[in-house]
C-alpha cells in the first residue's frame, strides 16, 4: 500500500472548491488541519466562513470524496470550526481588497464582464424566462455567469432557477447562492414568503446599489440584469450605477406589443447605451400537422429591431425568435430552465441560438491597459 502524505491530501483538497466563492479551500485559508493515521486513515478539519453555513453538508462530501480518492486513503472524516472575525477578515480582504468602501467592479474601467440589462417595454413577454435561459445556456457552455433579479417588485428569478437558497453574509460580503452553475441574487431571498416590496425609487436604487458591489459575484464572464418592465427608476439606477451595461429588448410578434418594446430599448438614446440586439419570445405555435400558428401576430420583433438601429444610427440584431412552448412555461415553474431540461425543443434550440451569439461577444480589452511603451527610444 501507498504511504499517503499530507502533500498527498493537500493536493487532492487544492481540487476542491468552496461551493459559494467558486475558489479552492486551500487558496482561501479553510483547511485547519490535516491528520494521518498510520493505517492510512485521514482525519481533516475545516472552516466554514460562518457557522450557519448552509452548505456546510456539500463541504463535508466534497472533502471527503476527494480524499478518499488518494490512494492509500482509508476512512475518511471531516471535522468543521468556525473561522474567526480576524480570519473572515484576511478572507475578505484576499477575495475583494482592502478597500474601506465596496466598489461595483462591473463598473471599473479594467472590467472584462459583459453586462446585459434584459428589458422590455410592457410585462408578461416572458423577459425573465428569457434571462433565466440564456444565463443557464452560456453557464453551460462553460463561461461563469451571474443573474441579478432588478425586478424589485415583481422577483420571479429564483423560482425559475429553482432554489430558495438564502445568501450568507462574510464581513460586508454577501455569497450569493448558486442554482445551475449561475450565481444569483433577489430580494426575494432577504423576504418572508410572498411579502410584495413596496419601496419608493432611492430605496430601490440603494437595494441595487448593494447587489452590485456588496455581493462577491467573483471574476464573472456575464452579468445578466432582469430588469421590471418599462423605463422607470430601476432601468435609470442601472445606466447611473453600470453605464457599459448593454440592453437586450426582449417583445412579442404583436405590433401594440413592439411599439412599446421600442421605448425600452430607446433609452439608449439618453443613457448612451449600447443595445445588444432584440429577441422576439412567443412568436408562434408549432401544431401538431407541422404548421404555424401565429397567435400574437408577426414581425413585430423586427420591426423593433428595424425601428432602434434607425434610431441609435449602429445596427440592432434580431438576435432569435422564441416559438411557444408548453414545455417552456412547465420548465420555469419546476425551476429547470428547458435549455438545460429538453434541450432539443424548439424554444430551448433557439434560446441557445441567442446565446450563442452573446457567447461569441467574449471578453475585449477595451479600456485595459496592455503595459505596452509607446515612447520611441532614439
Amino acid at each position: 500500500m501507498p504511504v499517503v502524505t499530507e502533500a498527498d491530501v493537500r493536493g487532492a483538497l487544492a481540487k476542491v472548491d468552496d461551493p459559494e466563492i467558486r475558489k479552492p479551500i486551500t487558496e482561501l485559508g479553510m483547511v485547519k488541519g490535516i491528520r494521518i493515521e498510520p493505517d492510512g486513515n485521514v482525519h481533516v478539519d475545516v472552516y466554514l466562513t460562518t457557522a450557519g453555513c448552509p452548505l456546510r453538508t456539500e463541504i463535508t462530501q466534497r472533502v471527503s470524496t476527494a480524499v478518499a480518492d488518494v490512494p492509500g486513503v482509508g476512512v475518511v472524516s471531516v471535522d468543521l470550526d468556525v473561522m474567526s472575525d480576524e480570519q473572515r477578515t484576511e478572507l475578505r480582504k484576499q477575495l475583494r481588497g482592502d478597500s474601506a468602501d465596496p466598489v461595483i467592479p462591473f463598473a471599473q474601467p479594467g472590467s472584462l464582464t459583459r453586462v446585459y440589462a434584459v428589458a422590455s417595454g410592457k410585462g408578461g413577454v416572458g423577459k425573465s424566462s428569457v434571462t433565466v435561459n440564456l444565463a443557464a445556456a452560456l453557464a453551460e457552455r462553460g463561461l461563469s455567469v451571474g443573474v441579478l433579479d432588478a425586478d424589485i417588485y415583481g422577483h420571479s428569478i429564483p423560482r425559475m432557477l429553482g432554489t430558495d437558497a438564502r445568501p450568507t453574509q462574510v464581513e460586508r460580503m454577501i455569497m450569493p447562492p448558486v442554482a445551475h452553475d449561475v450565481k444569483m441574487i433577489s430580494i426575494a431571498q432577504f423576504t418572508k414568503g410572498n411579502t410584495p416590496v413596496v419601496w419608493r425609487g432611492p430605496m430601490l436604487h440603494r437595494a441595487l446599489q448593494q447587489f452590485l458591489a456588496d455581493v462577491f459575484w467573483g471574476d464573472l464572464d456575464v452579468l445578466l440584469l432582469d430588469l421590471p418592465p418599462g423605463t422607470g427608476d430601476v432601468a435609470i439606477s442601472i445606466a447611473q450605477l453600470i453605464p457599459n451595461a448593454e440592453i437586450l429588448v426582449v417583445t412579442t410578434p404583436q405590433i401594440a406589443a413592439a411599439e412599446v418594446a421600442e421605448r425600452a430599448g430607446a433609452i439608449a438614446l439618453q443613457t448612451r447605451q449600447r443595445i445588444a440586439g432584440v429577441v422576439e419570445n412567443m412568436s408562434w405555435l408549432d401544431l401538431p400537422d407541422g404548421s404555424r400558428m401565429e397567435l400574437y401576430g408577426s414581425g413585430g420583433g423586427q420591426v423593433v429591431a428595424d425601428r432602434l438601429t434607425r434610431a441609435v444610427g449602429a445596427e440592432v440584431p434580431l438576435l432569435g425568435q422564441i416559438p411557444i412552448e408548453q414545455a417552456l412555461r412547465e420548465a420555469g415553474d419546476a425551476g429547470t430552465p428547458i435549455v438545460l431540461k429538453d434541450p432539443e425543443s424548439p424554444s430551448a434550440v433557439a434560446l441557445r441560438g441567442v446565446a450563442d451569439k452573446l457567447a461569441i461577444r467574449r471578453r475585449g480589452l477595451a479600456g485595459m491597459s496592455l503595459g505596452i511603451d509607446t515612447t520611441r527610444h532614439l
